[in-house]
């Protein structure tokens, strides 16, 4: 039995987030739109290449102005992944529009662009994709789908810090894009986000919106001698906190993914001739090794081994639960074709664990125990 338990996720700390922290406490300055978060959202500019950057309190904030910002609301259809978190279709839901959830390409976990395609209708006002473990989606494809019908293409970047396709960022093709920076993200503050803007035409309404419906932003600048309710909004912004211990996350950001990818090529050479399925990314996708999972039998093998790994002290997780087989799911959308991927490979699919805190011994016992309750029960 190994010594230690090992866990799935333990959040990053680079060793100055004290220091930065300790900045804003002997200013004293601790609401948002301070210069932490300034720092924050310009660096984020600069490393996406992005025209603007808004830290938010979290991804799901993010996807929250992007309804807003869209004028989303009833009678309106969002299409997207089933297999995602809930905040992707809250986010709509919310605002009243209907979901239109479609299947998964078993090889990456992200969405089928063809069953995009026919999914849209004239009521279609957005599509949603989702750069399952950072990975990307065929952003050519759904880029060409957007042009061509006219339909504003998000992404749900919450795991792609540090991502790319054909060397170009993640969250920067649609017209918006979400991060996250959760704790179980490659970078953190805990709970945080950012809005990627893209389309600089929804720039001004964006800060509007996160500061509560007000100018107050513009105000601050000087633009204007006051500030007042100018539109629909909600509280947006982070606190001068989060933004500093985000920020040097954020400078390490490129430390931390390389650490990553050693543990995720570690995993993909071990169990490349195992038997298991694993994720093969192609040539035009940088990942960033936010997640290395494996495919199973069945779920009942896929839950089998998550006993027994459990048993040995590893913790190694499923992950979503398809939207529309819940209830709210069936309440606010519908799944628009065959489910043909969605439920069988979401019930297979099993998360190792992959954080800075593993040991090399930590890796390799992960690795052996799999094998050998794999060879054990022929899967």
């Amino acid at each position: 039995m190994h010594r230690t338990a090992i866990a799935y996720n333990v959040p990053a700390i680079t060793g100055r987030e004290q220091e930065y922290l300790q900045d804003v406490i002997g200013n004293r300055r601790f609401s948002g739109d301070g210069p932490m978060m300034r720092k924050c959202e310009k660096f984020l500019e600069t490393l996406l290449g992005a025209p603007k950057v808004l830290l938010t309190p979290s991804c799901t904030h993010a996807l929250e102005m992007t309804a807003l910002l869209l004028d989303i609301g009833p009678g309106d259809e969002v299409i997207m992944p089933s297999f995602t978190f809930v905040s992707s279709a809250n986010a709509f839901a919310l605002r009243g529009a209907s979901i239109v959830f479609v299947d998964v390409d078993p090889k990456t976990m992200n969405v089928d662009v063809e069953c995009i395609r026919q999914a849209i209708t004239q009521r279609t006002k957005a599509i949603l994709v989702v750069h399952y473990a950072g990975v990307a989606c065929d952003m050519d494809a759904l880029i060409d789908i957007a042009r061509g019908t006219g339909v504003t293409l998000i992404e749900d970047a919450a795991q792609t810090m540090g991502a790319s396709y054909k060397n170009r960022a993640l969250g920067t093709f649609g017209a918006l894009g979400c991060i996250s920076f959760h704790e179980t993200k490659n970078i953190h503050c805990g709970e945080g986000g950012a809005l990627v803007i893209n389309d600089k035409a929804l720039a001004a309404r964006a800060e509007i919106l996160r500061e509560k419906g007000t100018n107050r932003s513009v105000f601050l600048r000087g633009e204007v001698d006051k500030y007042t309710w100018v539109d629909i909004g909600s509280s947006y912004l982070p606190s001068e906190l989060n933004a500093a211990f985000l920020l040097p996350q954020l400078e390490d950001l490129v430390d931390i993914t390389a650490k990553r990818m050693r543990i995720w090529q570690r995993y993909q050479t071990a169990l490349a001739n195992s038997g298991f399925e694993i994720p093969r990314p192609s040539l035009d996708c940088t990942h960033n090794a936010h997640i290395f999972w494996i495919k199973l039998q069945d779920e009942t093998a896929r839950n089998d081994m998550i006993a027994y790994l459990r048993e040995k002290r590893i913790q190694a997780p499923f992950h979503y639960v398809p939207l529309h087989s819940t209830a709210p799911g069936r309440r606010f959308g519908a799944f628009h074709g065959a489910d043909e991927w969605t439920t069988r490979e979401s019930g297979r699919l099993l998360r190792l664990p992959l954080h800075l805190s593993l040991t090399e011994d930590d890796i390799e016992y992960v690795i052996d125990t799999i094998v050998q309750h794999a060879q054990a029960t022929d899967r």
